[in-house]
This record gives structure tokens, C-alpha cells and sequence, in this order.
């Protein structure tokens, strides 16, 4: 039934029995890098490289500050509690994103309350959560609260799904109208942008992922970017086990953690983010060649960046008809051999997250029997 998507792709891949859904490309001087970390004996959370590695996120994305870490989950862990986040808090995100973005809100004794997203940015839907917050909430002094649990809700965090940003200008207007804390989740999006501004900088603060299936990598590695000398100070205090400066003694003032990137990871980043622009056009070229292919195949349509966006296609999607039209799909295209997938498992479809307040999820439901990322690789 799907031999023609089959026969495309590896003509797109060709020359590989099997094909992954994202591998790394290492093609500028990651070994001359990590060998120079190694050769300077710095191989730990101290060395040039992570303060390189910061400079040039901070270049890169135009934020004021940025603060290696050692992946993207510690990221947002960290900005959430820098951003003030308390136990019995609840922090609103949506249900359609990897676990990570729940997870790292339970972390700090919070809970996430989920809602829907946009059909075509696959992200938060500034709707929802403008419907959400009119129904559901009330201002409290200068906090927001929930009616039906009386708990505060301190923070939102968008996530911009497979590379696509969302609304993200409109969810930052809806926070601020509402004394929320703004954290977006960009772990995939390095290198996307809304009318000219990269995602991850909207908000108070903004995470990226740099783990090994994502566009630039350093096998496991993270980033805080954020407009504010204050929290980047204190995140970066917070991510070095808060330990107070000094030649020799070890003192530390609140609870922190071990989440500062090493400088051989560090290493690695750099030389990625020197390609980082090749990588981009090459992804965008791949996502080009899919949306062509896939406008003459009925039932099936390609996922395109939403208008005035430049989406970095980390993972090109496709959505099916229904359910079962998807599940054919992935079983007839893995069983070729090239790997595909459908979107993560609802968070409050998880046992761990059932318990969450949602609104219909009317969107990410409908999504979420949908999908399918194909594979997306670079291609150089």
C-alpha cells in the first residue's frame, strides 16, 4: 500500500539497508576539538570549551546570557526553578510533547496541567490557553490561581514540536497578562524562528536539548538562554551544585545540582554549532523534497512551518487519515526497514500523569492518531 513512500525514501537515503529516523553527522572539527580537551587535561565542568560553547549560543540565538548544562530536561528543571517555581505549584503545558517537559515540572514538586494545541504548529494553542484562563483561573494579589484545585499557578511552557514553533508571541502576551513565568521548552527547535526571533528567546527564559538525535549534538548536553542577568547568575549558580565562589573552600548556600556540561561534551558542540547553517539548509532541503512528494500522494499530507516561521524540520512529519491508515504506515514502513514513528504517548494518557487537570484536548487527540515522523536525517 505504501511501496511508492518506501521506494522515495531510500532513494533519498540510498545506499543504506536500513535508515534511521535522525543520526548525527560529525563533518567539521568535533575530533580536533575533543582532542584538544583532552590534551588541556579539562575534561570535566571546567574548560574553554563550555565557555565557548556558551558565547556562541548567546551569538547564535541573540539571547543575553546562556548556561551550558549537561542535558535538556536539567535545562528546563533548572529555569523552572529559577523562573520560581514552588512545590504544589502548577504549571501549565500541553500533553502533546516528550516526557521530559512533565518530568522536569514533577522535579520541582509541581504538577503540569495539560492543554491543547494548534493542528498546524502541533504546539500550545494560545486559544486554550487564553479559554483556560478565563474560565479556569482568577488573579490572586499578583498571582494566578486555579478555582477548582486553589493552587497557584506560577508558569506556563510551550513546547514547539519537531523543530515547528508555535504562537509563542501570543502565549508570551497571555503569561504576562496573567503574572505567569514563561519557560519555553525549545529542546528541538535550535535554529527556528518567528518573524525574525529564535525560538527559545519569547520567554523569561528558553531550554534546548543537544542530545544525540537532535540537530546540533554533543551526545547528551543542554542550554539556558534567557534576557535576564539575574537568573542566568543564578541558574548558573544553581547548575554547579550552588556552590559559593572560592579559591578553596566548599560552601554551598541552597540545595543544587551536578547539571554543568562538560567541557568534552562542550567540545563537541562547538564544532556542531560552527555547521549548524549547513545543517539547517540541508534539513530544509530533505523537508522540501518530502512536502513535493507528498502533495501528489492522496491521504497523507506533509507538515509545513507555519507562515512567517522558519522551522529548523528537526523531525519531518506527515499525518495520516485515521488511526488504523497510520498504523498500516508504520508497519509496513518499518518493516522495510527504515525507521519511522508515531507521536510520544499523550502525557495524560500516562499512568504517572492521569491525574492531571486537562481541557478536551480536542487537537492533540486528533493529532496524536495522526502522526508520523519520518526519517530526517542530514544529508551533506
Amino acid at each position: 500500500m505504501f511501496e511508492d513512500v518506501v521506494a522515495y525514501i531510500r532513494h533519498l537515503f540510498p545506499g543504506r539497508e536500513s535508515i534511521p529516523l535522525h543520526e548525527p553527522v560529525f563533518a567539521g572539527r568535533e575530533r580536533d576539538y575533543v582532542l584538544a580537551a583532552i590534551d588541556s587535561t579539562f575534561v570535566s565542568s571546567v574548560g574553554k570549551f563550555v565557555e565557548q560553547f556558551e558565547r556562541m549560543m548567546r551569538d547564535y540565538t541573540g539571547a543575553s546570557y546562556a548556561v551550558a548544562t549537561v542535558n535538556g530536561t536539567s535545562a528546563l528543571h533548572a529555569a523552572l526553578l529559577v523562573a520560581g517555581v514552588r512545590p504544589g505549584d502548577e504549571i501549565i503545558t500541553q500533553s502533546l510533547t516528550f516526557v521530559a517537559t512533565a518530568n522536569a515540572i514533577t522535579y520541582c514538586g509541581a504538577q503540569p496541567l495539560f492543554l491543547d494545541v494548534d493542528r498546524d504548529t502541533l504546539g500550545l494553542s494560545p486559544a486554550a490557553l487564553a479559554a483556560f484562563l478565563r474560565e479556569h483561573t482568577e488573579q490572586t494579589g499578583e498571582e494566578c490561581r486555579n478555582k477548582t484545585t486553589g493552587r497557584r499557578i506560577s508558569a506556563c511552557v510551550p513546547m514547539h514540536s519537531f523543530g515547528l514553533p508555535c504562537r509563542i508571541a501570543e502565549i508570551s502576551d497571555l503569561c504576562q497578562g496573567h503574572n505567569l513565568m514563561l519557560v519555553e521548552d525549545a529542546a528541538e527547535s535550535l535554529g527556528s524562528t518567528r518573524h525574525g526571533r529564535h525560538t527559545g528567546t519569547f520567554g523569561h527564559l528558553g531550554v534546548y536539548s543537544f542530545n544525540g538525535n537532535k540537530t546540533v549534538t554533543c551526545g547528551g548536553g543542554g542550554a539556558i538562554v534567557t534576557g535576564d542577568e539575574k537568573f542566568a547568575a543564578h541558574a548558573k549558580h544553581l547548575t554547579t551544585t550552588a556552590k559559593k565562589p572560592h579559591p578553596y573552600r566548599y560552601e554551598h548556600d541552597e540545595v543544587g545540582f551536578n547539571y554543568r556540561m562538560p567541557n568534552l561534551n562542550a567540545a563537541l558542540a562547538c564544532a556542531q554549532l560552527e555547521n549548524l547553517e549547513l545543517f539547517l539548509a540541508a534539513k530544509r532541503r530533505l523537508a522540501g523534497q518530502y512536502q513535493e512528494f507528498f502533495r501528489h500522494r492522496a491521504a497523507i499530507s506533509f507538515v509545513v512551518e507555519p507562515p512567517e516561521c522558519r522551522a529548523n524540520y528537526w523531525l519531518n512529519t506527515v499525518l495520516l487519515a485515521d488511526s488504523a491508515s497510520r498504523d498500516l504506515f508504520l508497519n509496513e514502513v518499518c518493516g522495510a526497514g527504515i525507521q519511522t514513528r508515531p507521536a510520544w504517548e499523550l502525557l495524560n494518557r500516562l499512568k504517572i500523569y492521569r491525574h492531571c487537570q486537562t481541557d478536551s484536548l480536542a487537537n492533540a487527540n486528533w493529532l496524536a492518531d495522526r502522526i508520523v515522523n519520518l526519517p530526517s536525517s542530514v544529508r551533506l
